[in-house]
């Protein structure tokens, strides 16, 4: 495998979305391998929001699910804890906080400046959907990028603003959506195969 082409790929995705984390999950199962076949591979993260209007104090993540999809809630937390077992992430969604998700993708924009995205949107994920926090809370986001080792600025809010609406404006209404080099984006959790395949045609 050639490595003088650095592959840019993009990940258009918001943090509280299940599907997300698992096409992130797989996702850096298959940059592993590709990389360590050889292979060079940036990916350039998106943000997208499932909810614009969420409030930073948040709500039970319960609660949202009971309101969008009905039904019975501890069902579906069940169903979703075990398709994240499959996936070798572990799921608590009990007390898990629905909330605004603006300065979460703000933090990954500037990790990804410092060369930590991928780290930031790993630690983001799991403080999420495993460590039940608020992600909207700047004193939790604080506290994750340290863990991360990213350096905090204030700074980069209109630039975040700017790309939620390029990524709007694009016609994105869910996610995930993955995007290798100039080819046809792809939707959904893809396999890991599949992703990895896409690298390598890429």
């Amino acid at each position: 495998m050639s490595d003088n082409i650095n592959i840019r790929l993009q990940f258009t995705f918001d943090v509280p979305c299940v599907w997300s984390y698992f096409a992130f999950a797989r996702l850096r199962r298959a940059l592993a391998r590709f990389r360590a076949e050889g292979g060079r591979a940036e990916v350039v993260f998106r943000p997208f929001q499932l909810d614009p209007n969420a409030t930073v104090a948040g709500e039970l993540k319960t609660d949202v699910i009971r309101r969008a999809f009905g039904g019975d809630v501890e069902e579906t937390v069940a169903e979703i804890t075990a398709l994240a077992a499959e996936e070798g992430l572990l799921f608590r969604h009990h007390k898990a906080i629905f909330s605004n998700t603006f300065e979460a993708h703000r933090l990954i924009a500037l990790a990804s400046r410092q060369g930590l995205g991928e780290e930031m949107v790993e630690r983001l994920f799991r403080a999420h959907h495993t460590d039940e926090l608020n992600i909207a809370d700047v004193g939790t986001l604080r506290r994750l990028a340290a863990e991360v080792g990213v350096h905090w600025s204030d700074g980069g809010g209109d630039e975040t603003r700017a790309e939620l609406e390029r990524v709007r404006r694009s016609g994105v209404r869910g996610v995930p959506v993955l995007q290798f080099a100039d080819r046809p984006a792809m939707t959904g959790a893809q396999s890991e195969e599949d992703l990895l395949a896409a690298l390598a045609k890429a």
